[in-house]
């Protein structure tokens, strides 16, 4: 019950309210332009403090696990993406969802909520945060070139030229720059979190506002019925329960130790909003960013509570139980 109100959190109630905000009264005429403009600024200082806050440090001591995180990459970058295209073939979705379900697939791994369910089941905390990182690091560059590979062969959207540019002058130039000014910004950065927390939060929601307003001007809640949103959902649980068990599985014959298949288990299972739906309003036109991250939104409030339970229900083994390690219908079950 603790894991499930957990699911309450303000960030996700006040993403939900931005979405009946969005509904309601969506941005028009010159203050559509403004949101636009505000928003695209927060999107690059998003970047520029993630950059700030990698430590050169981290990447090297991250690398000497390399199994463990090439484990991660591969689940993240290259099962997940297999999973995405086979369940985008089903009749019920097209269109933007279609697209939404491929963009979601394709998305690096979550950064908080990874080390902290991995902190939580009592996992390896150093290498969650490692693993994380590169997952993000790596997402800066791969998931452009996936949506180029494979929602291109799948439907209208790809990278133009125009949209590669905004991608290095909105994500990765802001990203460079933070990360070679973190020897001047790196402390304040790091004395300040609560500020990175007002950017990270802040920007999802006026890019899921802008988002959802030009969606509503264009008639999403028209062309998403209930049906729509409840096959979403048991999509949603029926992708990660399977990425779950076999990163759980992967990691044991990999012949990880329990606290390393803690870290896959999480950081291999989750896909991040805070990079998402910056890089959705990058990558997509305006009108249909609305659609294209709803599968996102609903995925991630779904992985929320499953990994709470999850990790606590591991955390709360004795030591005694770590021995036998739980199989498939372990972590299915939870």
């Amino acid at each position: 019950m603790k894991a499930l109100l957990s699911f309450f959190e303000p960030f996700i109630l006040m993403l939900l309210a931005t979405v009946a905000l969005a509904s309601v009264l969506p941005a028009q005429g010159q203050w559509r332009d403004v949101v636009s403009i505000v928003a695209n600024a927060a999107i690059v200082l998003l970047f520029f403090l993630h950059g700030a806050k990698l430590s050169r440090q981290a990447i090297i001591d991250g690398a000497r696990h390399w199994p463990l995180h090439l484990a991660g990459l591969g689940l993240t970058f290259g099962l997940f993406p297999l999973i995405g295209l086979a369940f985008a073939q089903l009749p019920m979705f097209d269109g933007s969802l279609r697209t939404g379900i491929l963009f979601l697939a394709v998305l690096p791994s979550t950064v908080q909520s990874s080390i902290a369910f991995t902190a939580m089941a009592r996992g390896n905390v150093a290498a969650a945060v490692c693993s994380a990182s590169f997952s993000n690091l790596v997402g800066i560059f791969l998931t452009p070139l996936l949506v180029a590979l494979l929602i291109h062969a799948n439907g209208p959207a790809g990278i133009s030229w125009d949209a590669a540019r905004t991608i290095i002058l909105q994500l990765l130039l802001p990203f460079i720059a933070g990360h070679a000014l973190r020897p001047l910004i790196g402390g304040f950065v790091t004395r300040h979190k609560p500020l990175v927390t007002v950017v990270d939060r802040g920007s999802i929601l006026l890019v899921v506002y802008s988002a959802f307003g030009a969606a509503v001007l264009n008639g999403i809640w028209t062309m998403v019925s209930g049906s729509d949103l409840l096959a979403l959902g048991v999509l949603s649980l029926t992708q990660l329960a399977i990425v779950l068990m076999l990163a759980w599985n992967i990691g044991k014959w990999l012949g990880f130790k329990r606290e390393d298949r803690i870290v896959l288990l999480f950081c291999g299972s989750k896909k991040s909003l805070a990079s998402g739906v910056p890089m959705a309003g990058v990558l997509f036109p305006a009108a249909t960013v609305g659609l294209v991250i709803l599968p996102l939104m609903l995925f991630h409030q779904i992985q929320l509570i499953i990994c709470a339970v999850l990790a606590r229900r591991l955390g709360e083994e004795p030591p005694a139980a770590h021995a036998p390690l739980p199989d498939d219908g372990g972590v299915a079950a939870a």
